[in-house]
C-alpha cells in the first residue's frame, strides 16, 4: 500500500508564497507521475500540476509562471512552490501519485488534502 502525506498549507495574504510537500511511504517499487490537484468549495477537483519520473512537467494555465512543481525521487516526495498567490487559489490541495507498490498493481493514490487560503 502507498500512503501520501501532505504538509505546508495555511493562510497567506495575496501576493505571498507557500510551499507544499507530499511524501509517499510504503513498500513501493516505482512511482511515475506525481502531482497536485485542488478543489475549491462547491467545485470539482482540478489538475494544478504534474511531474513525471523523467522530469516532464505540466501546469494548468492559471498557475503557469507562478507555481513550480518538483520532486525528489530518493525521498519519494513531490513539492509545489506557489508564488504570487491569489484569492482564487484558495482550495484544498491534494497530492497524487501513480505508483507500483510491492505485491500490487499500478494504481492511483491520493493524499488527505491540505487547505490553502489566500486572503485579499
Amino acid at each position: 500500500q502507498v500512503q501520501l502525506v501532505e504538509s505546508g498549507g495555511g493562510l497567506v495574504q495575496a501576493g505571498g508564497s507557500l510551499r507544499l510537500s507530499c511524501a509517499a511511504s510504503g513498500s513501493i517499487f516505482s512511482i511515475t507521475t506525481m502531482g497536485w490537484y485542488r478543489q475549491a468549495p462547491g467545485k470539482q477537483r482540478d489538475l494544478v500540476a504534474t511531474i513525471t519520473n523523467v522530469g516532464r512537467t505540466n501546469y494548468v494555465d492559471s498557475v503557469k509562471g507562478r507555481f513550480t512543481i518538483s520532486r525528489d525521487d530518493v525521498k519519494n516526495t513531490v513539492y509545489l512552490q506557489m508564488n504570487s498567490l491569489k484569492p482564487e487559489d484558495t482550495a484544498v490541495y491534494y497530492c497524487y501519485a501513480f505508483a507500483w507498490p510491492v505485491a500490487r498493481n499500478w494504481d492511483d493514490y491520493w493524499g488527505q488534502g491540505t487547505q490553502v487560503t489566500v486572503s485579499s
